[in-house]
């Protein structure tokens, strides 16, 4: 008999063993048997052949239609095509030099097909497909009653092991399986109505009926929130069991002094905000806050605040940004918004003033010596940077507080780093300017506590966005490049997004994910901008701005800009998030169905933020019925980031929303859906929490005791800390 723990050596034997291992990466009975069915065929029930997708790797079952064989053109050999079908849609499967495989593959033979989906000629294929036919003289219940009864478990599957080979693993590793070990407390368990942990795997893989198997699958979808809470919960405990030094509010200091010059008004969202990270600082255990906010909702200001209350305590903040551009641009907004403030120890500074430094990796040596002082000696209260923040040669005199701007851009290695740099632990504030639906928030930043704004500031004008069809109505595009010189023409500025450097280069942007176009040519910076400098945007003031610039270049660039001093900026993505120059109010997005909806709202984010109205114009060669056009048309059909967030999140694998495919470990949430699962997750952080406050250390739940620290141990582990 085996449990969870045995080697499938042991249950299969070391030849199948090898290849499940390097199949699906299992190497023990509960690794198998969490490699879970995507769907189940119906006895008697051929599979629908025009649901199927290319590059699926897939098991069909389906009937012999017709077989051809005949010899290759031009050369020796031949070629046996057969095709299959469900009774409506057909299904070519292809055999190279494999003639004799015909007197098997008869008309009318019932069978499983297994392979990957190819499309050649138009039509869709499965070239050398593995197949399992039924026994002459059997029906098709009693051939599907060798792997699963009447419904056989459809497994997402690899060339060496088609569906119906893991089948056969898996029924051996049930068959052999004794008693499981449930690390669900029986009164949770009991609660919800699930079945134990053995029963769930075992009705998971071979069902009676569907209820059955759709209960299994919410015990373990189920065990799987209830896991992830249970480990945010307890190291959300353990956060605050740090000690920190507390930063309250000082009468009469620089904060007071900046409030009171402040030119405009607080939102009541932003000042609710104010008053719980102000709270979170007065504590004596480090603040670890999520601050996100729609695009312009005054997050920077907040966080502005948060550093300045560290300073007036003798503390300094760091603001670690992902680009040079950010950074030089967190740098100008910040100065300018304390103004003499940032002048400490200067002639005309205010005398509760400090100052403000940058740190980036490609300063020149006299920059980063006077920066790299100032950090050490205190005298800069605020330093913002790169990555270059977390150098061994960065010292501070006191790390009160970390602002990370972008955290997902960010490792948890990086993070930590600059954590070291201080003493006691800091407070750590992250902001994001990607609007994140609920349960996202829940369960990938669950040991946070979550601030939005979501309010924004008076005066913000509308965004009118429209979507440019290059490819059916060229003209458009011409209308495009007319928009701008009107714009320009009434003394105001526009963005041109490219997503590639040069024809040769990979996409300069940190892209959500790749979405398949028509066309393989995109649109270039360096390509466009000399098209448009002698056609439609002859005389106007254009300037070039991307990732690979050197750093003076690019500030000068954006220097330039926002002074008025250059008309229109084609620039890459380095432009998407902190980029705030009012004065521009159109931006066209070329090819842009090749970025994220949320990437497209950063970038749509650039413009209105002064006095006039903005244009975002998004051209794409996607055709009219394409799910990349349907994108775009959501996009220009709201400007409500978080209903955005949620539409990116529905078309993503849940490994990118979840980090599984930055850290490029296997997830345990095999089953978990964020948005499917709403309610689950709710349930199973409110049993974590419950269970964790009345038994912290687990002392009565050895075996849970024993999944978490599994978990924590887990490198996957990683990718959940955010803080």
């Amino acid at each position: 008999m085996a449990d969870l723990t045995t080697k499938l050596i042991d249950v299969v034997g070391d030849r199948t063993a090898k290849v499940l291992e390097s199949g699906i990466g299992a190497r023990t009975v509960g690794d198998l048997l969490r490699h879970y069915p995507r769907r189940y065929m119906v006895r008697g029930e051929l599979t629908d052949i025009s649901e199927l997708k290319e590059g699926d790797e897939v098991t069909i079952l389906a009937e012999v239609f017709s077989t051809n064989a005949r010899s290759l053109r031009g050369r020796k050999g031949t070629i046996l095509e057969v095709v299959v079908t469900d009774g409506t849609s057909k299904l070519s499967l292809t055999f190279f030099n494999q003639a004799w495989r015909e007197r098997d593959l008869r008309l009318g033979r019932q069978g499983l097909f297994a392979g990957k989906v190819g499309v050649f000629n138009g039509k869709r294929q499965l070239s050398h497909p593995d197949y399992e036919l039924i026994p002459d003289g059997s029906d098709v219940d009693s051939a599907i009653d060798e792997f699963a009864g009447k419904y056989l478990p459809v497994y997402p599957a690899t060339a060496k092991m088609p569906s119906w080979k893991l089948a056969q693993c898996i029924k051996l590793a049930v068959d052999s399986l004794d008693e499981v070990q449930d690390f669900l407390p029986e009164e949770i368990r009991k609660k919800h109505g699930y079945p134990t942990l053995k029963e769930a795997l075992m009705h998971l893989h071979q069902p009676e009926d569907i209820d059955q198997a759709d209960q299994a699958r919410q015990r373990l979808t189920f065990d799987e929130a209830f896991l992830l809470q249970l480990l945010l919960v307890v190291r959300r405990a353990e956060l605050r069991k740090l000690n920190a030094k507390s930063r309250p509010v000082r009468d009469g200091g620089l904060l007071e002094e900046f409030d009171r010059n402040l030119p405009f008004t607080l939102t009541a969202g932003q000042r609710e905000v104010i008053a719980e990270i102000e709270g979170d600082l007065a504590a004596s255990h480090p603040m670890h806050r999520l601050l996100q906010g729609e695009v312009g909702s005054g997050k920077t200001v907040v966080a502005l605040r948060a550093m300045l209350a560290v300073v007036d305590s003798g503390g300094q903040a760091a603001l670690l940004a992902p680009t040079e551009v950010l950074a030089q641009q967190h740098l100008r907004t910040i100065t300018s918004l304390l103004g003499p403030l940032s002048h400490g120890g200067m002639l005309g500074g205010s005398e509760n003033a400090t100052q403000v430094t940058l740190i980036t990796g490609s300063q020149n040596a006299l920059s980063r010596k006077e920066a790299l002082t100032l950090a050490e000696s205190g005298q800069a209260g605020i330093v913002i940077g790169t990555h270059a923040l977390l150098s061994q040669t960065v010292n501070f005199a006191d790390l009160g507080l970390i602002v990370v701007d972008e955290q997902h851009r960010f490792g948890v290695e990086q993070r930590d780093a600059l954590k070291a740099k201080a003493g006691l632990p800091p407070h750590v504030l992250v902001m994001t300017a990607t609007p994140i639906p609920r349960t996202v928030a829940m369960t990938v930043f669950g040991d946070l506590d979550v601030s939005t704004l979501r309010e924004l500031p008076s005066g913000r004008q509308v965004i009118t966005t429209h979507v440019v069809p290059a490819i059916e109505k060229p003209a458009f595009v011409e209308r495009a490049w007319s928009r701008i010189r009107e714009e320009v023409a009434n003394g105001h500025q526009a963005y041109i997004v490219a997503p590639r450097i040069n024809a040769t280069s990979s996409a300069d942007a940190d892209m959500d994910f790749l979405f398949g176009t028509q066309s393989t040519e995109l649109t270039s910076v360096e390509d466009l901008a000399p098209t448009l400098e002698s056609g439609p945007l002859n005389g106007l003031r254009i300037a070039l701005l991307h990732g690979q610039l050197p750093t003076d270049a690019k500030e000068e660039t954006m220097r330039a800009f926002s002074q008025g001093q250059v008309d229109v900026l084609i620039s890459t993505t380095v432009i998407e998030v902190g980029v705030d120059v009012p004065n521009a109010t159109v931006v066209v997005i070329m090819d842009a169905d090749r970025f994220g909806v949320s990437q497209l709202h950063q970038l749509r984010g650039r413009i209105g933020r002064g006095s006039a109205p903005g244009l975002c114009l998004l051209v794409t060669g996607a055709p009219a019925d394409s799910s990349a056009r349907a994108r775009l048309e959501a996009v220009a059909g709201t400007l409500d980031g978080f209903e955005l967030s949620r539409i990116d999140l529905e078309q993503r694998r849940e490994g990118d929303v979840l980090g599984v495919s930055q850290s490029g470990t296997r997830s345990h949430l095999r089953l978990l859906r964020v948005l499917r699962d709403e309610s689950l997750i709710d349930q199973a952080r409110s049993d974590a929490q419950n269970l964790i406050d009345n038994d912290a250390t687990l002392a009565a739940f050895p075996a849970l005791a024993h999944e978490l620290k599994i978990l924590q141990a887990d490198e996957n582990a990683d990718y959940i800390d955010k803080g």
